[in-house]
């Protein structure tokens, strides 16, 4: 037997909703170049989709970060040391930081926090999945993908122990063979 992995959301309704998704930053940001920061490593695949669903009208800028927080696999400390920092100033930027799946908010919490330190000329964050059930840290989320009920999932980026980043769909873990 295998692991096995529940479709939860299809690459169909993923590619349609990013494409959506495109479509309304496109219009919010008509006449601006946009700032697209991604928090790595699950957030890549979300937003190499979704910077090309942005109109050729809207230029768009790209930088990385890399996060850890400290704790078990299960339950983070709310700890996050930064990993990777960004390569580019924020100051007078308008940014929309990119991540894949938010569930309690606190690594979000803090990261929207230093980046508003950092005064861009707007800050605004966009997510593939968003876990409201979860939520410990108040985050406003400025564009969602989708809502989802509380699982463990996979696929579009998204791991477990860096295995199935690569799905094209989201899926549930219902059981994992160690």
């Amino acid at each position: 037997m295998g692991d096995v992995i529940r479709v939860m959301i299809s690459e169909e309704e993923i590619e349609k909703r990013v494409k959506e998704l495109g479509e309304i930053i496109s219009r919010d940001y008509a006449g601006k170049t946009l700032h697209m920061i991604c928090v790595l490593k699950g957030g890549v695949y979300f937003m190499t989709d979704l910077s090309k669903r942005i109109s050729e009208d809207v230029p768009v800028t790209l930088d990385f970060m890399s996060v850890s927080s400290y704790g078990d696999d299960t339950k983070s400390s709310g700890v996050v040391r930064i990993v990777k920092d960004l390569d580019q100033p924020l100051e007078g930027k308008d940014v929309l930081l990119v991540e894949d799946i938010i569930d309690s908010g606190r690594t979000l919490y803090y990261l929207m926090d230093i980046m508003r330190g950092r005064h861009p000329k707007s800050l605004k964050l966009c997510t593939l999945l968003n876990k409201p059930d979860r939520r410990e840290r108040d985050v406003k989320v400025d564009y969602t993908g989708f809502m989802i009920e509380n699982n463990f999932v996979v696929g579009c980026g998204m791991d477990y122990k860096q295995k199935y980043r690569n799905l094209p769909y989201v899926g549930a873990v219902e059981r994992i063979e160690e």
